[in-house]
């Protein structure tokens, strides 16, 4: 795969464009996860981080999600500059998606919880279903208004 940037349209935004280190906005967007047939979130309060090739990871904040449907999870990751991950099993109904989503105890983004839109049934970024960020190790939110080329798919680690 070429990282070769894609040119956007009035609009749209290049993830070439955005910044490394990684950028942390507040967005007025309102963010929707499906799980299980259950809505566990919906925020118009969320943060997105933005970080050169990855499309946006929408943060929202843990009063915006339906907390009995998280169970804290083993794994803890470490990010250089946000620092440690702890995750989250999300449950609902007969579903369970282990690891799935992700917070971080300090700095900006503490008390936000962000998900995997692939192990959710559906993500919405106000009224656009989202498309997950290819591969398995990064949460990005892909929609119509972002252009990539994305890293995460195969070829892509090193970029």
């Amino acid at each position: 795969m070429t990282k070769t940037p894609i040119r956007p349209a009035p609009g749209q935004e290049s993830v070439w464009d955005y910044p490394r280190p990684p950028r942390i906005e507040p967005t007025p967007r309102r963010i929707r996860v499906e799980f299980g047939g259950v809505t566990i979130v919906d925020s118009v309060r969320a943060r997105r981080v933005l970080e050169t090739s990855h499309p946006p990871v929408y943060y929202v904040p843990l009063e915006d999600v339906r907390e009995s449907h998280l169970v804290a999870a083993v794994r803890a990751t470490h990010c250089e500059f946000k620092g440690v991950a702890r995750y989250f099993e999300v449950r609902a109904g007969a579903r369970v998606e282990t690891d799935a989503a992700w917070t971080y105890d300090d700095g900006p983004l503490a008390r936000h919880v962000a998900f995997y839109a692939s192990r959710m049934d559906a993500c919405w970024v106000d009224d656009e279903r989202v498309t997950p960020q290819p591969g398995a190790f990064y949460g990005g939110w892909i929609t119509s208004d972002i252009v990539g080329p994305f890293k995460g798919g195969p070829g892509t680690m090193g970029w």
